[in-house]
């Protein structure tokens, strides 16, 4: 029985010594703390529901369809206005009042006994087939007219005064007030009174505040640098200009001819 007694209370006197150590309540409480730590930051972890990149929902801020528009229209570039480029080519080049007399010539539009200065660039398939005509870039459908002298109008806004317009088109698939993404088909390319020289085609313009500028100095460029671009209303007037000219001398090679003819 001694020998039994005395196990026991050896056990309580090795306890004791070990809880007077000095190092052993600090290494308890640590010990204690990162166990709560470790509790409370997976209790955490479940109640929060990050995405795979880490960034946490918003509930106050959800994404519309104005503002995918608004964002892809930031980075679009103006494109051209057909699947597929290397198909068709410019049978009616824009009218520039800085160009060369020769490149002017080829941009007046011959429709009866009048010439008128194109606004745009009248594209053709260089089969001389029809084909598709899309958005040159994201936008809203301001408004589809029925017109047989212009071929029928799509007119695209863009926001800031910026317009794309394609005429000369049939089979149109938009109506007002539709969001169409840039490259989606709106119509395909037909005919029309105002240049029936050019056969199946799509008349094309990209137009600031109304006042038409060359597509091909912005094809590939974004709608901001044609936002800062500065567009002088002179260019309407030189058009204008161009046509009077054009018709004045028309009138002398007219004069001309009726003198030859008395004498």
């Amino acid at each position: 029985m001694r020998e039994e007694e005395k196990k026991p209370s050896s056990r309580k006197i090795y306890v004791k010594r070990f809880f007077k150590k000095r190092w052993i309540y600090p290494a308890v409480y640590i010990a204690a703390a990162a166990i709560l730590l470790t509790i409370f930051l997976w209790a955490q972890n479940r109640t929060e529901t990050p995405d795979e990149y880490g960034y946490e929902p918003n509930p106050d801020r959800q994404m519309s369809e104005n503002d995918a528009l608004e964002v892809n229209s930031a980075v679009e570039n103006f494109k051209w206005p057909v699947l597929d480029v290397d198909a068709v080519e410019v049978q009616t080049p824009f009218y520039d009042a800085a160009a060369t007399k020769e490149e002017q010539e080829a941009a007046i539009i011959d429709y009866g006994n009048s010439y008128q200065p194109n606004t745009g660039i009248d594209i053709v398939a260089k089969t001389g087939e029809s084909f598709a005509v899309v958005a040159s870039m994201s936008g809203t459908v301001k408004d589809v007219q029925e017109d047989s002298f212009l071929g029928n109008v799509i007119i695209l806004d863009h926001g800031n005064g910026i317009q794309t317009r394609y005429q000369s088109v049939q089979n149109i698939q938009v109506s007002a007030g539709d969001q169409v993404s840039q490259g989606q088909v709106l119509a395909e390319a037909g005919k029309s009174l105002l240049n029936e020289e050019a056969g199946i085609h799509a008349h094309f313009e990209i137009r600031k505040d109304d006042i038409p500028v060359n597509p091909l100095n912005y094809f590939e460029k974004s709608l901001a640098t044609l936002e800062k671009a500065k567009i002088d209303s002179s260019d309407v007037d030189g058009n204008e200009e161009a046509d009077e000219a054009e018709e004045q001398e028309q009138n002398i090679d007219s004069d001309q001819a009726n003198d030859a003819i008395e004498n």
